[in-house]
């Protein structure tokens, strides 16, 4: 599976930045990062409105909403991997801004809609177009970065990302107080600028990042992601730690209102901490994670740290409200601990055992699991900590503990899969 990479360009260093560390001095880490502030800016204007705009200004009622971004989710997971090969046919380049012109237009077509049959072609359209231009993303950065600078500069991105969808949320929650369809239609429609605006900045990426696969590539490997055991073990494992993402946005809010005495503003902050925290450790969380037996120790050691902050969480039922709220900072900055580390190692596997000459099918097939994980997750956080209490939390951790240890076998199984086929 993993082969060497095109040499594209030299090493990036992005600890040198400029205007608070969001903007690199090197040329093209500074154009990735302002093409993704403008799309986390963007998606934060939309994700805390969206739901109260299908329902309080559409009309809709809140199950069948929740019915159809269901079945949305369900076309956003399969287009990860056509989209991704597409983009190895094509282009990154040429695939990205087409993709994110569409969903552009998904994102206008809200505003107009007036009936369940049309929100739900929307949703699906929307859904799929965004999901499958997160794996060609990916796949860009794997052009467009060298090996060695991978994984700090994605690091870096995420954390422009939390500022960006911070930035956007403050805005959102503006919109919300207004609570009036002309806001709710503005703020859309600024959604929708700014993937055209990413997108344009896509077509004026420095370098590389309009590579196609090469034309020599047996037909039989094109496709070999989707069938790649050692591969999709490894995506299963990581999938299974990016529950934890769901864990902290749906299951800790019903957690702290249903089974803790703490102040119902503790889920804002978690949340709050949660994004300044990641901002501040992500890039540090990277060193030592540059290689496949780096990424390992980290995925063990951030599933150790999931099971830690699940027990953290359970103990906060049936304590006074203040001493709840101390403790789910606690176990929330245990949390933050666990995800970068886990991120960091997952990007690291999911590039690191890919082939290279198919590296939009892979990360296509990698970020199919993780949307995969986020669909799961609200039912799976549900009948396990918030109807069993403290039992439902040990049965998480234990849960990430084992994908986490898993991790070690599934590398190797992949690495000897690889050196058996003479990659």
């Amino acid at each position: 599976m993993t082969t060497s990479p095109p040499a594209a360009r030299p090493s990036v260093t992005p600890p040198a930045t400029r205007f608070g560390g969001l903007l690199p001095a090197d040329t093209l880490l500074r154009h990735l990062s302002l093409l993704t502030l403008l799309n986390a800016f963007g998606r934060g204007l939309f994700f805390p409105v969206s739901v109260l705009y299908f329902t309080r200004v559409i009309g809709l009622s809140a199950t069948s909403v929740g019915v159809g971004l269901t079945v949305a989710g369900l076309f956003g997971i399969a287009a990860g991997a056509p989209a991704g090969r597409a983009s190895d046919v094509w282009g990154r380049r040429t695939m990205l801004t087409a993709l994110w012109i569409g969903c552009a237009g998904a994102l206008a077509a809200y505003t107009v809609i007036g009936s369940y049959p049309a929100f739900l072609v929307t949703a699906i359209a929307y859904a799929a177009l965004c999901q499958a231009s997160m794996g060609v993303r990916n796949a860009l950065y794997a052009d467009v970065l060298t090996a060695g600078s991978r994984v700090e500069g994605r690091a870096h991105l995420r954390m422009v990302t939390n500022v960006g969808m911070g930035v956007g949320g403050v805005f959102g929650a503006l919109a919300l107080q207004v609570d009036s369809r002309a806001g709710y239609t503005v703020l859309i429609l600024l959604d929708a600028a700014m993937f055209v605006a990413s997108a344009l900045l896509v077509l004026r990426l420095p370098g590389g990042g309009g590579r196609r696969v090469a034309d020599d590539v047996p037909a039989g490997d094109r496709w070999r992601a989707v069938r790649d055991l050692p591969f999709l073990a490894v995506t299963f494992l990581n999938a299974v730690l990016a529950l934890q993402y769901s864990l902290l946005e749906v299951g800790l809010p019903l957690w702290i209102a249903e089974h803790t005495e703490a102040p119902r503003w503790s889920a804002a902050l978690v949340m709050v901490l949660n994004c300044v925290l990641v901002a501040l450790l992500q890039v540090r969380a990277t060193r030592g994670v540059e290689d496949l037996p780096g990424a390992v120790r980290a995925m063990r050691r951030g599933g150790l740290l999931l099971a830690l902050s699940c027990a953290v969480f359970a103990v906060t039922a049936g304590l006074s409200p203040w001493w709840a709220l101390a403790v789910l900072v606690v176990g929330a900055v245990v949390q933050v601990f666990a995800e970068v580390l886990s991120a960091a190692g997952g990007w690291t596997v999911g590039y690191g055992l890919a082939d290279s000459r198919a590296q939009g099918v892979y990360q296509g097939v990698f970020n199919s699991g993780q949307a995969a994980a986020a669909m799961a997750a609200p039912a799976l956080v549900t009948v396990t900590a918030i109807r069993h209490g403290a039992a439902g939390w040990v049965v998480l951790g234990v849960l990430f503990v084992v994908a986490g240890l898993a991790v070690g076998p599934a590398v190797r199984w992949a690495r000897r899969d690889a050196e058996w086929r003479g990659e």
